[in-house]
């Protein structure tokens, strides 16, 4: 039963609180709002919730990451630590190192969160390289550092500031030593910028692999930070969620639980009604109407605003949020079930902690993006990588055994021919890319489970397929994501209602900051209407 619980500081009303979806941000967006008093009503169409940060059985015995297998960037707030979230079981552990290069010609190259350490690693194939990744990073450290200062406090925090004043010095020498040829760079793809800072592929298509998570080829113009952020993996570590990235969900929702929050999962949301200027009430497909004092909604902004919302949001917001744009390539996954981790040849024992990247040139990678960006599968051997989750997790395995997840990070979502066609063409290709590193790994198979970007759209309500609802360009990241008027989480005349999600303001991913951002602005409208 939703009864009202709270009283406002203005008139001691009742304030209820609907948020629509219960991905990680909504359940952000939820505690944050249950602690400060609200009663809070999360609203999630699936049947369980987490959205792409949910931990799946996809395989009998097995638990696989439905999309998102590492968490960084909630790592680089101070979100864990407000709401408590060890403390409701959450657990990280760290992945280092967090990639390992596997290159199909035998060659090996290990990113450890230590800078020298990686160098260390390069030099063994290419001192030349070495020398120019930790000239690199030098560079980009400091720019990253200071890039995500909103990150770790979520506003103005000491701790942050501090930070960006240490790295002031840094970034002026930079500046100084590189004017204007650095502006060039970070207006244009992370192809020149990887093309520019390093010597060969031995390092730039490891790098590009990882760049390649924002959703956006080598190519495009505006995505040179994707290759900067390397330099994050160096600051803040990629990290796990014991128990898969359920872990983290799972910690959310009992926190919220203890906060007298509630989570409604099968409840899939018909329309936002709103009137004279405020919104009303949620009505379910099933008919049911739950009148609410404010809502948010956590979903695709597209979908909440100009779907969603009865009338939908129009005049120069709604036209604006309706040219808001996502690319045709996403992701494609394959999860494997084995009896034993790949084996890679001469490989040392922590090859298997965090990303394991089969992209051996910026080259390839380009393809494998022109090809899904045409809606044509890519040509084998499509970009890839995978993570090996049991090798730091023996929860999600059964004993001796372990969770194998492969990722093609350029496949398309409308496809020539459908994904019926497609799917075991991909399968194989990604299979054959592993048995080319760690010769025997076919036979450590027990069973595949693909997960298509049509399977995805249609278990998760993802247009397009696509995690983060909206592409990660210059004109959707921070303060003009998804548009410049929705990038404060307030709907221009719409009083009550607010916009989170991975879709909104500053970045996706598994942040949780546009969660915590949208209940800031709720609580902050609140107050000043007291």
């Amino acid at each position: 039963m939703f009864r009202p619980a709270v009283k406002t500081k203005r008139s001691g009303e009742s304030v209820k609180t609907i948020v629509v979806g219960a991905g990680h941000n909504g359940l952000v967006c939820a505690c944050y709002l249950a602690r400060a008093g609200h009663e809070v009503l999360v609203l999630e169409q699936s049947d369980k919730a987490g959205g792409g940060s949910r931990t799946d059985e996809t395989v009998p015995g097995f638990r696989f990451d439905t999309h998102s297998a590492a968490h960084n960037i909630i790592n680089m707030t101070s979100i864990p630590r407000e709401l408590d979230l060890p403390a409701a079981g959450l657990e990280y552990r760290e992945m280092d190192p967090f990639a390992v290069a596997i290159f199909e010609d035998g060659r090996r190259v290990r990113f450890h969160r230590s800078v020298e350490q990686t160098v260390a690693s390069i030099a063994a194939t290419d001192p030349r390289e070495a020398e120019r990744y930790g000239v690199f990073m030098q560079d980009a450290l400091p720019l990253v550092a200071s890039a995500t200062v909103g990150l770790r406090g979520g506003g103005i925090d000491r701790r942050a500031v501090g930070r960006l004043v240490r790295n002031a010095p840094g970034i002026l020498r930079l500046v100084g030593r590189r004017r204007l040829g650095l502006a060039g760079e970070l207006l244009g793809s992370y192809e020149r910028v990887l093309t520019a800072n390093l010597g060969s592929d031995l390092t730039r298509g490891p790098v590009g692999a990882f760049a390649a998570h924002a959703g956006a080829s080598p190519l495009q113009a505006g995505g040179a930070f994707f290759g900067l952020w390397q330099a994050a993996y160096h600051l803040y570590g990629q990290w796990h969620a014991a128990g898969g990235s359920q872990g983290l969900i799972d910690a959310l929702e009992l926190r919220l639980r203890s906060q007298a929050g509630t989570v409604r999962c099968g409840a899939p949301v018909a329309r936002i009604e709103r009137a004279a200027g405020r919104v009303r009430a949620v009505v379910l497909e099933d008919g049911e109407r739950l009148e609410a004092d404010a809502v948010v909604t956590a979903i695709d902004p597209r979908s909440a605003l100009l779907g969603l919302l009865d009338p939908p949001l129009g005049g120069r917001a709604g036209a604006d949020l309706r040219s808001a744009h996502s690319a045709n390539s996403v992701q494609a996954l394959v999860h494997v079930a084995t009896s034993r981790l790949p084996p890679y040849r001469d490989a040392l024992p922590g090859d298997w902690n965090g990303l394991q990247s089969y992209v051996d040139s910026l080259e390839a990678l380009g393809r494998s993006f022109a090809a899904a960006d045409a809606g044509r599968l890519p040509p084998a051997p499509a970009a890839a990588y995978a993570f090996t989750p049991s090798a730091i997790d023996d929860a999600l395995a059964p004993p001796g055994h372990h969770t194998v997840y492969l990722a093609c990070p350029a496949a398309p979502f409308r496809i020539d021919g459908g994904w019926d066609a497609a799917g075991p063409a991909l399968v194989a290709d990604l299979l054959d890319q592993v048995e080319a590193r760690a010769p025997g790994f076919r036979d450590s198979i027990l069973a595949t489970a693909i997960q298509t970007p049509e399977q995805m759209e249609r278990r998760l309500r993802w247009p397009g397929a696509h995690p983060m609802y909206l592409d990660v360009t210059l004109d959707q990241l921070g303060p003009l994501r998804p548009t410049a008027a929705l990038a404060g989480h307030r709907v221009p005349g719409i009083g009550g209602l607010y916009v989170s999600g991975a879709g909104t303001a500053p970045v996706g991913g598994v942040a949780g900051a546009p969660g915590r951002a949208a209940a800031r602005a709720l609580l902050d409208d609140l107050n000043r209407a007291a």
